[in-house]
């Protein structure tokens, strides 16, 4: 069975579960169990389904529309003109507003233009467009989190390891010799995550050194294989891993545990980005020294009212988005928190 059947069968259980509606194609028509005819229509695209925090935020999301809207999810599977072609289905359908965690976030105009162009209005997640794309319309919307922060909290989580802990600094040097691994080029998470996570250690008065960084594009297989070449070839100098999600974080401790890592009080600390279900259990067992909450609960549900909202051609407002603000009227920006094994309760 390859990737997309299952992809399209794991959305199909999961819209089925929470209520709403799994999107069929006859043609270029789509039909869905509405149940009624007033039940509005909510499009909502995804770059790739095999992304964990996005899974996460479209699985509550679902279970928040529950009979309230009909939902149809599409997988972009990584490409852009597949996304593209969703578009016009939903177009030609007449869905009556989008959500849309786009695959290039340098490439929303098309997006922007065929949904102004039929008048749809759209919420962008997670893929921040940019700004002058933003401005292009007064029916476009984002929901996430300032990266920034999400960044500068992961380098604290080090910092404060490093201080409590004068063995980390295996060579006695007062330098933190660290690897990197990034999400993907141009996303904007992965460039912000990557330079404020660095500067909060710096800030915190430690000096840093960067043995070595790549791109594993969120993936977990990918963070096994950039962390097995990192130590392949500097080794035991490594003395902290950043990672700019908790799959690539947890692929990392996978090639470490290979290299004799957390056993026989052999140790090195990882920080990851998401909170997931599986970080969480690495927080636990020790073999992740921490992650910062992506708040995908929040998200989802900031992104459903919103969405909703546009659906009934409402003007969006602090009172009827659930008490959410609206940043220059177009943004909606959730918080991230430091999660580590002291408060593990707080992610769940």
């Amino acid at each position: 069975m390859n990737k997309k059947v299952i992809s399209l069968l794991f959305a199909g259980v999961l819209v089925a579960t929470a209520g709403c509606s799994q999107m069929k194609e006859s043609g270029r028509k789509l039909t869905g169990a509405e149940s009624d005819a007033s039940t509005k229509r909510i499009g909502f695209l995804v770059y790739n389904f095999g992304d964990t925090y996005i899974a996460q935020v479209r699985n509550v999301f679902a279970q928040v529309a529950g009979s309230q809207a009909s939902v149809y999810f599409k997988d972009s599977q990584n490409s852009q003109q597949i996304q593209n072609e969703n578009m016009e289905v939903y177009i030609n359908n007449k869905v009556d507003a989008l959500v849309v965690n786009p695959v290039d976030r340098t490439a929303t105009s098309i997006i922007i233009d065929k949904a102004k162009n039929a008048d749809i209005p759209v919420v962008f997640y997670n893929r921040e467009p940019l700004s002058d794309d933003m401005k292009k319309w007064n029916k476009i919307y984002y929901v996430g989190a300032k990266a920034e922060q999400s960044g500068a909290m992961a380098g604290e989580i080090m910092a404060d390891y490093f201080k409590k802990h004068p063995e980390a600094d295996k060579n006695k040097d007062s330098t933190m010799q660290y690897v990197m691994l990034k999400g993907e080029p141009g996303h904007q998470d992965a460039e912000i995550r990557t330079k404020y996570s660095v500067k909060a250690v710096e800030d915190a008065g430690i000096k840093v050194q960067k043995l070595a960084e790549d791109t594993a594009g969120w993936d977990r297989n990918k963070g096994r294989e950039k962390m097995a070449a990192f130590l392949a070839t500097h080794g035991d100098r490594i003395e902290a891993v950043f990672s700019n999600n908790d799959e690539m974080a947890l692929g990392a401790i996978e090639a470490l545990k290979k290299w004799g890592y957390f056993k026989a009080n052999k140790y090195i600390p990882v920080v990851g980005v998401d909170a997931t279900a599986d970080a969480i259990k690495a927080l636990e067992d020790g073999t992740l020294l921490g992650t910062v909450l992506n708040d995908a609960k929040n998200q989802a549900n900031a992104l459903f009212n919103l969405a909703k909202v546009l659906a009934n051609k409402q003007t969006p407002n602090k009172e009827n988005i659930g008490g959410y603000e609206l940043t220059e009227g177009k943004y909606i920006w959730t918080a991230y928190k430091k999660i580590t094994k002291d408060n593990l309760n707080d992610a769940r």
